[in-house]
């Protein structure tokens, strides 16, 4: 019988709406069309988003018989840290269980200036690039906009707690491909930046994509004040598409197309990211390559250092070639920096997420 009754709750708690789902609107029809004030709405859509409550029993200013209704018609699928690692360097990777019992992986970076939020859009991910982890995984599902907030909030936290200072930046570098869980991306970020939610600037925050052409030019329609970083790594097709499969559907005209089309909109500087990897990318010709892509307007080129995934397929490139990367690009004035990994002793540097998870 016990059992049976364990069964039977746990099936109500999965027809129970995630009352984040909800607007502050639908929250305040909710309270009036059960005999309650509107303004309720206000306060228990204040407990969700800008006190980040884990339960309806944390709402000590809303009356106990009401607290019941919520349980009644709602759950809060509120994530949790499963885990916390530390890195020697100060990084901080959380593995997060989802309320499915699935994982994503966030990152806390500290530099002395600030702190960076890197966090996931989708478990797993929609694309194949041979030199990520979390490539293998495949998707599984891309994560609603609470999912990707409370990953921002607990990453918040730790940075007060750990370093004495709120979280300062965002970047959409974790698991997944942003743009392709685009409602819900701009959905968090809209929250984030609410005065209602975190009211972090849209320009502290970064969304990073291996380059989806249709998308960018929709971010750029719809006039996102973010900035916008390109996870790039060739600029010559067959290079691109033997280390990144995807392009062969989205090639390198399209890409470019595309990101013309978001300066022109937006007048806002683009960011590559770059590895070079020893005997793929990292001869004259391919850096050529790159200076001519970057040409058709104002960009930043980040190299970062390799961070191997356990196979041997590809090598960090000698500092001989990454030093002919630089001076190729500053030649072309074109700015660039070479951005040393942190965290890699608990596999939470770029392109290790999931990586032992």
């Amino acid at each position: 019988m016990r059992d049976f009754s364990l069964l039977t709750f746990a099936r109500m708690q999965q027809t129970k709406k995630d009352i984040r789902a909800l607007t502050k609107e639908q929250l305040r029809d909710f309270f009036v069309n059960n005999g309650d004030k509107a303004f309720r709405g206000n306060q228990v859509y204040e407990w969700l988003w800008q006190k980040s409550v884990h339960s309806f029993e944390g709402m000590t200013n809303i009356s106990k018989e009401t607290r019941e209704m919520l349980e009644n018609n709602f759950v809060i699928n509120h994530i949790q840290v499963d885990q916390m690692q530390r890195s020697a360097d100060g990084t901080i990777k959380n593995a997060v269980r989802l309320h499915d019992d699935l994982i994503v992986e966030s990152v806390l970076i500290p530099t002395a200036s600030r702190t960076t939020a890197c966090v996931s859009s989708q478990v797993g991910c929609s694309l194949d690039c041979k030199f990520c982890a979390t490539a293998r995984l495949k998707r599984m599902r891309n994560l609603n906009p609470d999912e990707i907030y409370d990953q921002v909030v607990a990453i918040d936290n730790e940075s007060r707690l750990y370093f004495n200072r709120p979280l300062s930046n965002i970047v959409f570098m974790g698991m997944g491909e942003p743009l392709m869980n685009y409602n819900n991306v701009l959905k968090a970020i809209d929250k984030i930046t609410s005065k209602e939610g975190l009211a972090m600037s849209p320009k502290r925050i970064t969304v990073s994509t291996s380059g989806v052409p249709k998308m960018i030019k929709k971010m750029a329609d719809e006039k996102v004040r973010f900035n916008l970083a390109v996870s790039l790594h060739s600029a010559i097709d067959e290079v691109r598409t033997s280390i990144m499969p995807f392009n062969e559907h989205f090639p390198l005209k399209d890409l470019r197309e595309a990101l013309e089309y978001w300066y022109a909109k937006t007048k806002n500087r683009i960011t590559y990211e770059y590895v070079v990897w020893q005997g793929i990318n990292d001869g004259q010709k391919d850096v050529d390559a790159l200076v001519r892509f970057c040409g058709f307007a104002p960009s930043k080129v980040n190299l970062i250092e390799y961070n191997p995934i356990d196979d041997g397929q590809f090598q960090q490139a000698s500092d001989q070639a990454i030093r002919m990367y630089q001076r190729t690009l500053e030649a072309n004035n074109i700015t660039v920096t070479v951005r040393r990994s942190r965290g890699k002793d608990i596999d939470a540097a770029c392109g290790q997420l999931a990586n032992k998870t």
